[in-house]
């Protein structure tokens, strides 16, 4: 696959676990504010943070595919989860038409990416898989080994995280949406920021980008849908009224500095941060 495919999906599945735990729980200990702050805000500090540092580091040139198939997707789920959510309540039914909205999408990427792999380059990648697919009994239990030592701490720091940031509300008189919006989102998206700005540094655009698109797309409809399926979430007004345009808006403008010269230049990534310090300085 293309790295902007391998960033749009792989990359950005894994760098989204953090938030698919944490607003779980969030949600399961009764913090919705907490649950669904930690998705927006996560998806504003996405573009206007992990992007702008990235841009600093490297100007990110941009494809035509991101902009004309991907960028779509991201907007439409962030348009979609504000419908749902007007009515102040995210129930099961609604998590699991935002999950079938994330299958359809990782399929249709799937798809367009085995369409773009030529013939001779398909045939090598199923020969490394028929050798990787008599892998020793050894080498697999390592595997599920470090898989299922990683999620039980994925899980305790999730935990953690989700209590440390509900006393620091009470401590510091402010609302669980706020810690949500900022402290969670951005707890949460280290992975994203340190993926992002890495792939900048190397000269890998694709998947700086891909990574911060995907991630979106994901929180959305892969983090909300289940966190929805799991348990229903009730929507605080504000939200409604305020953190979800926001989220809209950095979203609409991140299209036109992709596409000015298909580059997000330096100065449009300080642009950006300048954003973010706004951003944070109104919630706090």
């Amino acid at each position: 696959m293309s790295p902007s495919v391998i960033g749009l999906t792989v990359v950005a599945a894994g760098t989204s676990m953090p938030e698919l735990v944490v607003s779980i729980g969030a949600a399961i200990q009764g913090l919705p504010d907490v649950a669904i702050g930690n998705v927006v805000g996560s998806n504003i500090y996405n573009i206007l943070l992990i992007l702008g540092l990235a841009a600093l580091v490297r100007p990110l040139t941009t494809t035509w595919t991101t902009i004309r198939l991907e960028w779509p997707v991201m907007a439409l789920a962030a348009w979609t989860m504000h419908l749902l959510s007007r009515d102040g309540m995210l129930d099961r039914l609604e998590g699991a038409y935002l999950l079938a909205g994330l299958i359809a999408f990782v399929a249709w990427m799937v798809r367009l990416a085995r369409k773009e792999v030529p013939d001779a380059e398909r045939e090598s990648l199923e020969s490394v898989a028929d050798s990787r697919a008599g892998a020793t009994v050894g080498s697999w239990a390592r595997s599920v080994g470090g898989v299922t030592i990683g999620v039980a701490l994925l899980g305790l720091g999730a935990h953690l995280l989700v209590s440390g940031a509900s006393s620091l509300a009470a401590d510091l008189g402010v609302s669980q949406r706020v810690i949500g919006l900022t402290v969670v989102a951005i707890g949460t998206s280290l992975p994203e920021l340190i993926t992002s700005v890495l792939a900048a540094w190397r000269g890998n655009s694709a998947i700086a980008v891909g990574n911060v698109v995907g991630s979106n797309i994901f929180n959305v409809l892969g983090i909300l849908g289940a966190t929805a399926l799991v348990h229903p979430i009730p929507v605080n007004l504000r939200t409604i009224e305020l953190d979800n345009w926001v989220m809209l808006g950095v979203t609409l403008m991140l299209l036109p500095l992709m596409r000015t010269g298909f580059k997000i230049n330096r100065w449009e990534g300080g642009l950006l941060l300048a954003g973010a310090v706004v951003w944070s300085w109104t919630l706090l």
